[in-house]
């Protein structure tokens, strides 16, 4: 978690059956069927698809042949396993294919999840660290909000070292992405911690009809090989995939990154009658150029890609076995799933330079070390009420957290003193259970409840006070309604309750570890309440358009502030906005797509602390600066957008070119400092042979924008401020009063895009 905290500012489908494609697996029939597809296509997000097959109920029942268009793919035909083919819920909910995802250009695993329309995926330090979030006015940090499942399995990493829920997604192979599903909002009762603004489960693929491999080189010194490869086995499939990753970036201290990711996955039958078992490991080394103070650009004493503190970096890495079942009956179906989790990461940052320390500098050391594992059950009912079809779902989920937490001061990587080390035991259990009543052939009912019960155990081994217990239980009504369709667009309209749970470590705290004063502790779970209302439409022929009004309220946006070990509280929010999604294809070699989301984010209340603040800066402009109480939130973005364009078919020629604007944002609650907008345009050119080769060429940053690709605004200390004098002069009596040398000079610190970088990839079939 990036924690500006020295200044006490607060960072914080309509898609049936997902395009699955679930026919063509089985020896020749495999082939005869790639062999007959249609001519490639873009995946539509309101496709219409024919079930040919009458369903069975056994795991070796006949497969359902889905008649669709074949988009053009990375890989060869494939099947997904975990993906969601429920009916929307939502305006918002959406799946989109694996293949829509990477006919995409990005740069990182992550930025993948740009498909979900309003969401920004960006980064303020080395590429192995998790990135940062941003979707319906909440700079969601490393996934506060935004829960993030792979396979079944949570990414978010609660009590985490960084920030709570971090959501590292550098492990990710993006060619493996079978679907991504999209929610959006506290609606949905089989969502829970981190869901409120939204929950992205991205699935992967069971199979490949052929083996396939590429290696990418591009500029900065980016070095990619990439395989994956499936056979038959027994009654299923054996999937094998693996890559390697070299980076140094445009820094002046090259990033120097090594990674290494491996999947190797077993399944048998569909996502709806099967099993899959999978196993994966990755790690990581990295440099990383953090962000920097704009006030040093300025001044020459550093360039835009260059760094205060070389020595910052980390290391990570994650091992996984996961498991996921399914079977459907004529009247019901059931799942369940389990994992096991082990990961660890090093970190060592330096965000306020010599702040705190004006001789050895800022530079701290967070470590996480976890095992985490769950178990989580459904079983839908199908049934009649009033002689109404009825669909009921109840389930439950687990999950249980070992963490070994430590954080320290450290010059240059090397140990200075500690500041806080912690074991937690985390463990909750969910319930909820979710009904759908189809009321007539256009007016549908959703129905759920949620509960969740907490408790934890945490052992502080430097503050014997800071140790406890604590447990807590928190229940969620949900509610939706879908109309339609008329005139083939449907209306929704949802309402529910949803949470967050706060880091352990804040909700048994009494003491800083600093310096040993009192602190309020926070409550261990953080209610929030939202609404939407909207529509989607196929009205136009091609056209596929979606509108949601949203409304979320947060009861409060403590944050655990990992650089510090202690918490900050903040008053609580609303928000409100809209977006609207388009996807137009007019022609099968032609794709357009436009997104556009605006957002209006304020605190509520007053912040009588905060004036206290400002008032105590008097006479210091440098500090004072940013530091006056306001109800603007920091960080939170008020309009987001992107437009794309895809050419091609399935062999031949193909190309496409994508813009992502990121509007201007507050960077301090009274709005002093605010961040530039940023837009870049990103694109893509390449040939597909009839024997499977590809040749492709990426560019990022066509434009060359000199923006930020991330901003913040908050007090710092550089041995070249006037105010360092001050605050540290020979003499060792400070010659400004505390509180300004505690605040610092209060600039805008800015991580740069990357400037222009092409990447070509060779890739081939065999």
């Amino acid at each position: 978690m990036f924690d500006t905290g020295r200044r006490r500012s607060r960072r914080r489908a309509w898609l049936t059956k997902s395009e699955l494609i679930l026919a063509g697996l089985i020896g020749a029939y495999a082939d005869a069927q790639a062999q007959d597809a249609p001519p490639a296509q873009k995946p539509n997000l309101l496709p219409v698809v024919e079930v040919i097959a009458p369903r069975h109920s056994r795991a070796n029942k006949p497969k359902p042949a889905i008649r669709r268009p074949e988009p053009p793919s990375t890989a060869a035909t494939e099947t997904v396993s975990s993906a969601r083919a429920a009916a929307p819920a939502a305006s918002s909910e959406r799946t989109v294919s694996g293949e829509a995802v990477n006919a995409r250009p990005f740069s990182r695993p992550a930025e993948a999840l740009e498909v979900a329309p309003g969401l920004i995926v960006t980064q303020h330090s080395g590429d192995g660290k998790a990135n940062q979030y941003f979707l319906r006015g909440f700079n969601l940090d490393h996934g506060t909000d935004l829960a993030i499942f792979v396979d079944d399995m949570p990414v978010n990493m609660r009590t985490h070292a960084h920030g709570q829920g971090y959501a590292d997604l550098n492990f990710l192979i993006p060619e493996l992405i079978g679907s991504v599903n999209i929610r959006k909002g506290p609606y949905f009762a089989d969502e829970g911690d981190f869901s409120s603004v939204g929950a992205l489960h991205v699935g992967l693929l069971d199979s490949v009809t052929k083996t396939m491999a590429s290696f990418t080189a591009g500029s900065f010194g980016y070095r990619r090989g990439f395989g994956i490869t499936s056979s038959k086995v027994g009654d299923g499939t054996l999937l094998i995939a693996g890559e390697a990753n070299s980076y140094n970036g445009p820094w002046d201290d090259p990033d120097r990154l090594r990674k290494l990711s491996g999947v190797m996955r077993y399944s048998q039958g569909t996502a709806e009658d099967g099993f899959s078992l999978t196993g994966m490991a990755y790690a990581n080394r990295w440099n990383s150029t953090d962000q920097i103070p704009s006030r040093a650009i300025a001044s020459g004493e550093i360039g835009l890609y260059g760094a205060i503190d070389p020595s910052d970096g980390g290391n990570a890495d994650r091992f996984s076995l996961s498991a996921r079942w399914a079977q459907t009956e004529q009247d019901g179906s059931s799942k369940a799933n389990f994992y096991v989790i082990k990961s660890s990461l090093n970190l060592w940052n330096n965000f306020t330079y010599y702040l705190s320390d004006p001789v050895n500098g800022d530079q701290f050391h967070q470590h996480d070390d976890r095992i985490l594992g769950g178990l989580n059950a459904s079983h839908t009912f199908k049934s009649q009420f009033a002689g109404l079809p009825m669909e009921t779902e109840i389930g439950v989920q687990n999950r249980y957290d070992d963490i070994r937490l430590d954080l320290t001061n450290t010059l240059q990587r090397q140990f200075l003193s500690p500041i806080r080390s912690d074991k937690v035991a985390e463990g909750s259990v969910g319930v909820f259970v979710q009904n759908t009543l189809h009321w007539t052939d256009w007016l549908r009912s959703n129905l759920g409840w949620r509960g969740d019960y907490y408790q934890t155990s945490v052992t502080s081994f430097f503050t014997p006070a800071n140790s406890g217990n604590a447990k807590a239980f928190i229940g969620n009504p949900k509610f939706g309604v879908v109309l339609g369709p008329f005139a083939k667009t449907e209306f929704f309209v949802n309402a529910g309750e949803g949470f967050h749970s706060n880091d352990a470590r804040g909700v048994t705290i009494t003491e800083s570890p600093a310096d040993g004063s009192a602190l309020q502790a926070s409550p261990f779970l953080i209610k929030t309440r939202g609404a939407e209302v909207g529509l989607r439409s196929k009205l136009v022929p091609g056209l596929n358009s979606s509108i949601s009004l949203f409304l979320l309220d947060s009861a409060s946006e403590i944050l655990f502030s990992g650089d510090a070990g202690d918490t900050e509280a903040s008053r609580p929010s609303r928000r409100y906005g809209f977006e609207w999604s388009n996807d137009y294809r007019p022609l099968s070699w032609l794709g357009l797509e436009g997104d556009l989301a605006m957002t209006h984010a304020r605190f509520r209340g007053e912040d009588t602390e905060q004036a206290a603040v400002y008032a105590s800066l008097a006479g210091y402009p440098a500090s004072q600066i940013g530091n006056a109480p306001g109800n603007y939130i920091p960080g939170a973005p008020n309009m987001i957008a992107s437009a794309g364009l895809t050419l091609g078919e399935k062999t031949g020629w193909f190309a496409g070119l994508r813009y992502r604007y990121f509007g201007r944002r507050p960077l301090t609650e009274d709005n002093a400092f605010v961040s530039p907008a940023t837009g870049i345009l990103n694109g893509r050119a390449g040939y597909r042979f009839d024997n499977g080769w590809r040749i492709q060429l990426d560019g990022f940053n066509l434009l060359n924008s000199k923006s930020d690709q991330i901003s913040y605004a908050y007090g710092s200390l550089l041995k070249s401020d006037s105010l360092f004098a001050l605050c540290s002069p020979a003499a060792g009596v400070p010659l400004a009063p505390a509180a300004v040398c505690q605040t610092g000079v209060m600039d805008r610190v800015l991580h740069p895009v990357e400037p222009l970088a092409i990447r070509l990839t060779l890739a081939g079939q065999f």
